[in-house]
């Protein structure tokens, strides 16, 4: 069986999300290439390692085994490219770190930029993901940090504090509910809503919707949450972002600000590792400066 690591991260990441699509998308790769790839390694190994359904896919007992090597696998890869990058000179380094759109959008920069230029050697791969996904990539190895919501299940992630991200209702300062009074999410679905053009955090909030055994009623997608609020504070519609966003954009774009008074719109953001002496040194560095003034 000739398997190499992109095939055993490909495999584990379709393990994890139980998805051949999602995991092709987790590991990087289209849908016919990882398609392709798995079938390869059923067809060297002359044993089938998915079982694939309508709801997605589940390992087979030979899967179970070929997840357990993986991980094994890969664990012991990084842990021998930390060793051997403590006696490089020079070397260029990356670190993988998967987060949430409030914590890109809004935390991450300032501290990012702070510990990039005290280290120019480092650079960092950031993508954005849902806090299930976040979770699922970290305990897998596909990233060596996360930054996720304390309300997903993280099973033995190593967690440490990070920031409270809370999101709030934006809206024109005569519009109905710019009132004052906090309101539930439930009582905005008859709206009009300005939207995220894309990702975590949109989806979030339309899972939240489907829950409610409906969708938003989009006007328009706009990309950042500047967008968002100036179009809110001309009456378009009402849009959802972070607290932070809309009290930076307050004045600019003469919004008035309602609070959620759902528990899901208050998220405890946590940095999370799979193990802290699993990290490289460039990785436990940045661990330690996300965390540090904590």
């Amino acid at each position: 069986m000739r398997f190499d690591l992109t095939d055993l991260r490909l495999f584990l990441a379709v393990v994890d999300a139980g998805s051949i699509t999602h995991g092709a998308a987790n590991a990087g790769l289209s849908l016919p290439a990882a398609s392709e790839r798995l079938r390869d390694m059923e067809a060297a190994g002359e044993v089938t390692l998915l079982t694939r359904g309508r709801r997605g896919v589940t390992p087979t007992e030979a899967g179970e085994a070929l997840t357990h090597h993986a991980r094994t696998i890969l664990h012991q890869m990084a842990q021998m490219r930390g060793e051997l990058g403590q006696y490089a000179q020079g070397l260029r380094a990356t670190v993988r770190v998967f987060a949430n759109t409030a914590a890109i959008t809004e935390f991450l920069p300032r501290l990012l930029a702070q510990w990039m230029g005290a280290h120019p050697q480092a650079d960092v791969e950031l993508k954005e993901r849902q806090s299930s996904e976040i979770a699922r990539s970290v305990a897998a190895g596909f990233a060596e940090i996360g930054i996720l919501s304390r309300a997903v299940e993280t099973g033995d992630l190593v967690l440490r504090p990070f920031a409270i991200d809370r999101l709030v209702v934006v809206a024109a300062r005569g519009h109905a509910l710019a009132k004052g009074r906090p309101v539930c999410f439930a009582d905005l679905l008859a709206h009009r809503f300005i939207r995220l053009a894309d990702g975590a955090l949109q989806d979030h909030i339309d899972a939240h919707a489907m829950r409610l055994g409906t969708t938003l009623k989009s006007r328009v997608a706009l990309r950042s949450f500047d967008g968002i609020c100036r179009m809110a504070g001309e009456g378009v519609g009402i849009g959802i972002v972070p607290e932070s966003a809309a009290r930076r954009y307050r004045l600019s774009a003469k919004i008035s600000i309602i609070r959620l008074q759902d528990e899901w719109a208050t998220r405890r953001l946590s940095v999370c590792a799979r193990r802290e002496c699993d990290l490289t040194p460039p990785a436990r560095s940045l661990f330690e400066h996300l965390t540090a003034g904590i």
